[in-house]
């Protein structure tokens, strides 16, 4: 009897095992996923979706009251728009703020053979635009997101109040990055085959990473391998083409450039390329933070940005 029981706790234990394994990941994305929304949410913001062209954007919208300036936070490569979220909760008491997930990410979703350049991306924020009747505004991206904030800016300069430009891709850098000696060897490091090529990953994206817990980063490592391959299909779609160091000089907007002495992804030197190169650029570098500044040290870079907003007023 007592071996019974044995046998029966140790069946017991395995399923619960197998159980918790299968359930683990699942639970991180919904607190990654739904509790973001709940955050978003309490921050003042409310989801949409807007038609723009061949694509229906799901977007985070707040600060909506009328006569206001709009600003648009475009994420960069692999990300969400929830990463703007503690950041853009700081320029909703003065600003209409509109955070779309790009085509191919987070609840926009991806489309297999879809166009996913930087300028293809651009006219589709220009097109949500057009939805909203809205004519003008201040766009901003990181990484990714900033290649696409510049080729807004240099196909719509009438509707370009300014361009931020926060450690963007987009330039050819004079130093190469951790991720630039990867790709080299025929690498990249957001094409995750494990848990720990993702923490490998991971770390190279923050100097200063918030804390998550571990059920939303084992999530976060799953997630990555199975969007692998529509990742590499987007990768293939914007990196290297599209440059555009030799028509800086055209973007006349007013922009900010903001990056982190520590971007192991594109390394700082980029940031004295579009400086150098753009006819009203505003260069703040900061130190000890990587990649997404926006996110490691939300209020800051968001008091950067509303200084550089405000020096742009009459």
């Amino acid at each position: 009897m007592k071996r019974t029981l044995a046998l029966v706790a140790a069946g017991l234990a395995v399923l619960a095992t197998i159980a918790i394994a299968v359930t683990y990941p699942a639970l991180g994305h919904w607190i990654y996923h739904d509790g973001g929304q709940w955050e978003a949410r309490l921050s003042g913001f409310h989801q949409e979706q807007i038609a723009a062209g061949d694509v229906t954007f799901s977007v985070y919208r707040g600060g909506t009251q009328p006569g206001r300036e709009t600003i648009v936070l475009l994420h960069g490569y692999s990300a969400d728009k929830q990463v703007w979220v503690r950041f853009a909760k700081h320029l909703l008491d003065r600003y209409e703020v509109i955070v779309p997930d790009l085509a191919g990410h987070g609840d926009t979703g991806f489309v297999t053979g879809l166009d996913y350049s930087a300028p293809a991306q651009a006219r589709r924020v220009a097109a949500m635009l057009d939805s909203l009747h809205i004519e003008r505004a201040h766009i901003a991206g990181n990484s990714m997101g900033g290649f696409i904030t510049a080729h807004f800016a240099l196909a719509f300069p009438q509707r370009t109040l300014s361009a931020g430009l926060i450690d963007a891709a987009g330039v050819h850098s004079p130093e190469p990055s951790d991720m630039g000696r990867m790709l080299e060897a025929g690498r990249n490091p957001f094409e995750v085959h494990s848990r720990a090529e993702f923490d490998e990953f991971y770390a190279m994206t923050m100097a200063q990473p918030p804390w998550l817990p571990g059920i939303v980063l084992a999530s976060m490592a799953e997630s990555y391998q199975q969007r692998r391959p529509e990742l590499t299909e987007i990768f293939r779609g914007f990196y290297d083409r599209d440059w555009l160091d030799d028509r800086l000089a055209e973007i006349t907007a007013p922009t900010l450039v903001l990056w982190g002495d520590q971007d192991r992804l594109i390394h700082v030197s980029s940031a004295q390329v579009w400086a150098a190169g753009l006819p009203k650029a505003t260069l703040v570098i900061r130190e000890g933070i990587g990649h997404m500044p926006s996110v490691e040290e939300p209020a800051e870079s968001a008091a950067i940005y509303r200084d550089f907003l405000a020096k742009l007023k009459p």
